[in-house]
């Protein structure tokens, strides 16, 4: 199983997640719901069976980090109402829910910038949703959701990828 539109194996993406989620907690339930995030959104699980293998806290972090798919309708049609109600959901959710999906949408955002540069505006023809400007209310609301986290390095790395993708700055990431 690859990423959407590349040759990337998946499962780097909720390594990734886990190892952003490290550099801002300790907590192994937290990094380990990071590692988790998607896997009721792509792979069917249940939040009972998480709950079983890895216990209440673990399955209610990844169930917050879940989007309602609406598998009966179009993707490309419910995009912008998941898009609302993720980051509805994010503005009132506790920090370590804001790690995983700061987390998750860092990964994305790397993964973005990597990929605009070999192919340019053509990057946004994978996706559900092809309108970049569409793409840049979201990346900037999760900015906006999770500035409570600003202090990290990771949160800092984000908001610089998502002003400099979507036009509103020069890349300059602080090392």
């Amino acid at each position: 199983m690859e990423r959407k539109g590349t040759a990337t194996p998946y499962i780097l993406h909720p390594l990734e997640a886990a190892a952003i989620v490290g550099t801002m907690t300790d907590d192994q339930e937290i990094i380990a719901a990071a590692m988790l995030h998607d896997v009721i959104e792509d792979a069917s699980v249940a939040v009972e069976q998480l709950q079983q293998i890895f216990g209440e806290r673990i399955a209610a972090l990844v169930a917050a980090e879940t989007e309602n798919k609406r598998e009966n309708l179009p993707a490309a049609d419910t995009w912008q109402v998941r898009k609302e109600e993720a980051i509805g959901a994010l503005c009132d959710a506790d920090l370590p829910v804001k790690m995983i999906a700061l987390a998750d949408k860092l990964s994305n955002i790397r993964a973005i910038y990597r990929d605009y540069h070999q192919i340019g505006d053509r990057l946004w023809d994978r996706f559900n949703q092809k309108d970049k400007a569409k793409h840049g209310w979201y990346y900037q609301s999760v900015v906006d959701a999770t500035k409570e986290l600003a202090a990290y390095p990771a949160w800092q790395e984000y908001d610089c990828l998502v002003r400099y993708i979507f036009g509103q700055s020069e890349l300059n990431i602080k090392k």
